[in-house]
Formats: structure tokens, sequence, C-alpha cells
């Protein structure tokens, strides 16, 4: 075989097969490296796109002739034009997706992009003539040369889950980390930190008391992501729910901060800043006798639903705990 490219893209997530699709897209031989090629694209956290922010970047992507807004709006099963009470300037488009048909497109997407190819296969070092990177080397012994590489590995590099005290390696939960890069880079001058994500558990739908909570609509109207006139938003469209954390749920997470890894010093990293964890809220705002919680669907054929606004490291016993006090979620699953 010829490995030898133009562009290699290390990692296909949203960053990674948006940079190999724009590659091939204007004449490069582009290759896109994946531990695992039937979750590209694979949505770690939240299955939506979109928000506050990240709405317009998505839009801007899909005029620069991107694939995201293309995707988004394939796999749509809920659309909100967020922000609505300002004015137009701060509309913030949002799409929940079903989370297994946002990968099918993008495969879909891949397979039909011309100069595209696709490697399943882990990373392990960077080969580099004097200060100028010529190509890598995966775990399976494979050389492969090329101009450019690209790295948006995320999560994956040295990945480390917590649940209390218990600790896993892993990029996602049941997926392998990756290890050998970021050593390398270290020891060639980089410098290396750790970012903290945190992610909400999964609900059972089947036992989802949705009388309880307030019905969130989306909106199915001209709105979408991408600008193409040939690109809609055909699947079912799906209902999200709201409901609400009470004091009771916090006095049950109260009892075990002591195990928090946030807290007693085994996370050594920097947390993000618009997306605190549940224990974060309790101690940040103390005077708020409840948080607002969002059950939001993972697809069309799910009966899993994610609990947005309750992500934690905390012990799970814990978090089971907790999340029965809620509104609707007493018989949780």
């Amino acid at each position: 075989m010829d490995f030898n490219y133009d562009v290699i893209v290390i990692g296909a997530g949203h960053a990674g097969n948006e940079a190999a699709c724009a590659s091939a897209n204007m004449g490069s031989k582009t290759l896109l490296i994946t531990m695992d090629m039937n979750k590209i694209g694979q949505m770690s956290c939240n299955p939506a796109v979109g928000g506050i922010a990240k709405g317009q970047i998505v839009r801007e992507i899909d005029a620069l002739g991107g694939q995201m807004g293309i995707v988004t709006d394939r796999s749509a099963i809920q659309f909100r034009m967020l922000n609505r009470s300002k004015g137009p300037a701060m509309w913030s488009p949002r799409s929940q997706s079903d989370r297994h048909r946002f990968i099918e497109e993008w495969i879909k997407t891949m397979s039909e992009t011309p100069n595209l190819y696709i490697w399943q296969d882990t990373v392990t070092q960077l080969i580099f003539d004097k200060n100028t990177i010529t190509g890598l080397k995966t775990a399976l012994g494979v050389v492969m040369k090329a101009k450019s590489v690209v790295l948006t590995a995320g999560t994956f590099l040295g990945g480390l889950m917590h649940f209390g005290k218990n600790q896993l390696n892993g990029g996602r939960i049941s997926e392998p980390a990756s290890y050998g890069l970021t050593e390398q880079l270290k020891e060639i001058g980089f410098t290396s930190d750790r970012m903290k994500t945190g992610t909400p558990c999964r609900i059972d739908g089947r036992t989802i008391d949705f009388s309880k909570m307030t019905e969130q609509i989306g909106e199915n109207d001209f709105h979408k992501f991408s600008f193409l006139e040939d690109v809609t938003r055909d699947l079912k469209q799906m209902s999200c729910h709201i409901t609400y954390t009470n004091e009771q749920t916090h006095e049950e997470l109260r009892k075990g901060l002591e195990f928090s890894p946030l807290y007693n010093g085994q996370i050594q990293s920097i947390g993000p800043r618009y997306c605190p964890s549940i224990e974060t809220k309790i101690i940040t705002f103390a005077d708020k006798t409840a948080h607002q919680l969002f059950l939001e669907p993972e697809g069309v054929d799910s009966n899993e639903y994610y609990l947005n606004g309750f992500s934690s490291s905390l012990p799970l016993q814990t978090q089971i705990n907790a999340i029965h006090t809620i509104s609707g979620l007493e018989n949780h699953n």
C-alpha cells in the first residue's frame, strides 16, 4: 500500500472530520486516522450541536463549505432558536441530534468525499526531520508519510475517567485512551495539562414520569443550520422535558462531596466555565434551592434520555440516590 499523503488528520471527532473534508475537498490526498471507524463523529456527551455562541460557529462552518451544519440538519430530532427574547444578533441555533444517525451521516459524507481515505488504528509516534514533521507511526507498526499532520485527538490522549474514587483509563466509557503522543510532545518541549469535562447519566425513558415535567417542543419552521436549500430536517421531531433539582437532591449530593474527585484533590485539571458539574452548582450557588435540568432524547429509536445539567464525578450510588429525588425520576433505572 502507498502510505504517502499530503495531509493526515488524527482523530475523527467534530474538528478532525471537518479538517479531513476541507483538506480533501481542496484537492489534497488526505488520510483520517481513527481508533474506531464505527464511531466517526461520535457525540461523546450531549447529542446536540450549537447553542449560545456555538451555533454561530456552525453556521460559519457551513458558509465556508464545511459539513457540520449539513450533518446536523439531516440527523436533527429537535431544533430551537435560543435567545429569542433578545435581538436577532443574539439568537443562537441549537439542534438535538439522533446520536446514531449523526454518525451515519458523517460516515456517508466521508465515503462520498474524493481524495479522502480512512484508516483504523492508534497513532503512537510523530516522525520529525529536524523541526519538520514528515509522518507518523501507528500501533500496528505502520509508518505513514505526510507533508502535514493535523492533531485532533481530544479526550483520548492519556484520558482518565472518574467515578468517585474509581478511576478508569479511557477516552470515553468502554473505549481505550491513547498513549505515546503526549509523552513525545512533552519530550520535545511542548507543555501539557489536563482539561476536565463532566458527563451526566443516561436515563431509561420507560421509567420517566413525563407528566411531572414541562414539555419543551421544538420549532418546526424554516430554521436550520445549513444555508443549502437541498438540506432538510426529515427525521421525526421529538420533545425535551424540563424538571428541577430540589433541597432533598442537594442534601443527597452533599453526602458524597468528600468522595468527589473535584474536591478531594483527585482531579488535577481545569474545569469548563459554562458547564459546571452539579456538585459545583450546589456549592457555588448555595443559596439556590433548585437547578433546572433538561431530559433530552438520544434518538428516534432509543429509550435513552440525557440528563442535561447533571454532570458529575460523584460516586455512582450518590448520583443514583440524588436522581431518585428529582420530580419525574423517582422510578429511574
